[in-house]
C-alpha cells in the first residue's frame, strides 16, 4: 500500500488563515516538515478536495492534527473520472482523538474514484479552525 499523493496531484482546500497561502497553505500538507501545517478559517464545515488525476482505491487515511483544532467528525466523499463534481461515493465517517500524533483511519470501500474531498464537520475548536500538519492517503493505483 503506497501513498498515492504524488507530483500530479492536485489539492484544495476551503479556506486559508488570513488568506496567508505562505504560511498556512494548502503546500504544507505534503510537504514533509513537521514544522508547518494548512490551517483554515473559522467557520464549518471546512473541507480538502484531492485529484489524483487517475483512477485509484483509497485504503487508509493518515492525518496528523494540531490538538485543540482537531476535527471532531470527518466524511470522506469520492468521485469519479467521469463525474468529477459528484461526490457520491462515501468511503468514510471518522472521528478523530483530539491528540497532536499521527492518527490512521482505515476506508472499508473499495470503489475506484478519482477525486477525493474530506469534510471536517466539526471541529474542536470553539471557532471551527482546522490545523492539519500531515495528511497522506494510501491505496493502490488502478489500471
Amino acid at each position: 500500500m503506497a501513498s498515492l499523493i504524488g507530483p500530479d496531484t492536485r489539492i484544495k482546500v476551503s479556506s486559508v488563515l488570513n488568506r496567508d497561502t505562505t504560511s498556512y497553505g494548502k503546500q504544507h500538507l505534503i510537504d514533509g516538515s513537521p514544522e508547518t501545517c494548512w490551517n483554515s478559517e473559522q467557520g464549518m464545515p471546512q473541507h480538502v478536495l484531492l485529484d489524483f488525476g487517475a483512477p485509484v482505491v483509497v485504503e487508509h487515511l493518515d492525518l496528523t492534527f494540531q490538538g485543540g483544532f482537531v476535527g471532531k467528525k470527518c466524511v470522506a466523499l469520492g468521485s469519479t473520472a467521469t463525474q468529477p463534481n459528484d461526490y457520491t461515493i462515501p468511503l468514510a465517517t471518522f472521528y478523530p482523538q483530539d491528540i497532536n500524533s499521527e492518527q490512521s483511519f482505515p476506508v472499508a470501500i473499495a470503489s475506484p474514484i478519482q477525486r477525493l474531498k474530506l469534510i471536517f464537520e466539526e471541529s474542536t475548536d470553539f471557532y471551527g479552525r482546522i490545523t492539519l500538519y500531515k495528511l497522506d492517503i494510501r491505496g493502490s493505483q488502478q489500471p
